[in-house]
């Protein structure tokens, strides 16, 4: 923010100050919103948004292609890819309410929907988000502990054998363990101290997909060749030796598009990551991004199917298609966990500071709010405590850890996330702004293709998550999340 400098009120007007007393050296380095002068570009932008949606999604994109086959596998994806790009650039024309050039700026998602759509659609969509956040939470509990659990299982196929009775460990602890971890660092007050998170993403993110694509073409190597075929895992006897019902297949099959929505689930993410720029630079940031991670989720889907076929795992790096070289698995896996410790936090540290905030607002004189200092006996250090922050958010993680404990099946509670969130936020708020903005007039081509494309999504949304649920439903009954390992 620009200062008033006592110096310019008792000299009068003098050079590198205007005539309302402000700093204008102050002044060239702010932006019209009084924020800091925004200095990145599409590059900077498109790399931030790579980072934020390249995750544990991928590893199940190979189950997907599976499922749909050769034609409809990379083809769904593709036509997901165009769909978030053509709704993303619509958001990135709501980075400014009014004026495209001059008007307010809406540094976030849920700006955007508060300065354009009335009050219902802002609580709806602000539920949703709240739902959502809840729900990739889970979903990362999940992908962690199944890694944490991988790297165990592949210490003991390595010393048994590859038939070793090592699929018999209970995932129950390692949750235990994560939510335990989250519980730790789920007390760092925000986000402002954790810069390094990005970066650590980026190399994690990157690590464990690369590792899962160079096994697949291993495998395919050793193989002699491309498994699959063009219609995907076969109704009977397939060829991985396992009994496909009719019904098995469409509900799979519908799972799969929920899963690939998952993967693509970024934006939400668009205004904050490319807030430095403009809605041309945005939307070239999009493109670049949308394009990288479709052919990273081409590769790791595809590679996955022709090397496994109809048996690709629900998971690329713990469904034991690979047992060698273990010690690769393993530092695959664990790059996974590292990435979702850090990844939880960020999902979850919104839902945090939005609790703390209207808990601050309704009772500010609350002992139980505010901070207070400690000193950690025996020792002289003193540490700030909020007995809200710690009681609060150890409850939401110990929530969203027993739900995982209770349903540890990480390719449909993906699926179940990533098709619940697919039309409501990626497609249905960025086309209600779009068409408010510009005021795009009712009846119009436009408008009907915009109500068309919502329509379409929304049925997209509902089958997949249908065919999640009646995923979840069939793991529900043959899981005991009590079984001792």
């Amino acid at each position: 923010m620009a200062t008033v400098d006592m110096r310019r009120l008792e000299t009068g007007a003098g050079g590198g100050y205007d005539a309302m007393g402000l700093s204008k050296r102050v002044d060239d380095d702010l932006d019209d919103d009084g924020r800091p002068r925004r200095t990145g570009t599409a590059w900077t932008a498109s790399a931030h948004i790579i980072t934020t949606v390249l995750g544990s999604g991928v590893l199940s994109l190979a189950w997907g292609v599976a499922q749909l086959g050769w034609v409809a596998g990379p083809g769904v994806m593709t036509l997901f890819a165009a769909v978030i790009y053509y709704t993303s650039a619509l958001l990135a024309d709501c980075y400014r309410t009014g004026d495209p050039v001059s008007g307010p700026r809406n540094r976030t998602y849920m700006a955007a929907v508060r300065a354009t759509l009335d009050e219902s659609k802002v609580k709806l969509c602000g539920a949703i988000q709240f739902v959502n956040l809840f729900g990739i939470g889970i979903g990362i509990t999940i992908a962690a502990s199944v890694s944490m659990l991988a790297i165990k299982k592949a210490g003991c196929f390595h010393k048994e054998g590859h038939k070793g009775d090592c699929n018999s460990y209970s995932m129950s602890p390692y949750i235990a363990i994560y939510g335990i971890m989250e519980i730790f660092f789920s007390q760092i007050p925000g986000l402002d101290s954790m810069w390094w998170l990005s970066i650590l993403a980026t190399v994690m993110s990157f690590t464990y997909s690369t590792i899962g694509i160079s096994l697949g073409v291993a495998q395919i190597v050793a193989n002699g060749g491309i498994q699959g075929g063009l219609t995907g895992v076969a109704v009977g006897i397939n060829a991985a030796g396992k009994s496909i019902t009719v019904m098995e297949k469409v509900w799979r099959s519908l799972q799969a598009f929920g899963n690939m929505a998952f993967a693509y689930g970024f934006s939400i993410d668009t205004l904050k990551a490319a807030a430095p720029s403009e809605a041309k630079v945005m939307k070239k940031a999009t493109a670049v991004s949308v394009a990288v991670t479709t052919v990273i989720y081409l590769l790791c889907g595809c590679v996955g199917y022709a090397a496994f076929g109809d048996g690709a795992p629900d998971n690329l790096l713990t469904g034991f298609g690979f047992y060698e070289p273990f010690w690769l698995l393993d530092v695959a896996n664990a790059a996974v966990t590292v990435h979702l410790v850090g990844t939880y936090q960020v999902i979850t540290q919104p839902i945090f500071a939005y609790v703390e905030l209207r808990a601050a607002a309704a009772w500010p004189d609350s002992a139980f709010v505010g901070t207070r200092e400690v000193r950690l006996w025996p020792t002289a250090v003193r540490v700030s405590v909020c007995p809200l922050r710690l009681t609060w958010r150890t409850a939401y993680v110990c929530v969203t850890t027993a739900v995982a404990m209770a349903m540890p099946f990480f390719g449909s509670v993906v699926g179940l996330i990533g098709a619940i969130s697919f039309w409501p936020l990626t497609v249905y708020f960025p086309v209600s702004m779009y068409i408010a903005q510009r005021r795009v007039p009712r009846g119009s081509t436009r408008w009907m293709f915009l109500q068309a494309l919502s329509a379409v999504c929304l049925l997209v949304s509902v089958v997949a998550a249908a065919g999640s649920v009646a995923d979840v439903a069939a793991e529900f009954k043959a899981h005991n999340p009590f079984r001792r390992g």
